[in-house]
């Protein structure tokens, strides 16, 4: 569970958007949507590789 602190004379969109941002942060919502279909560890690790690659191919792009 998420908990923010609100300081005393704090704004509270300040406040809000510190939690949306702990809340992103937390990946709460993108969990819940993995979650909601069974992936088979195959394909989890094929899209891992995937993104590994991928990233490793911007950072090779940007090295050049």
């Amino acid at each position: 569970m998420l908990r923010i602190e609100i300081k005393e004379g704090e704004n509270i969109e300040r406040a809000l958007k510190r939690y949306k941002r702990k809340h992103r942060n937390v990946k709460v919502m993108q969990n819940l949507r993995d979650k909601q279909y069974f992936t088979k560890p195959s394909v989890v690790n094929r899209r891992q590789i995937q993104k590994a690659s991928y990233i490793q191919g911007l950072r090779d792009a940007e090295n050049i």
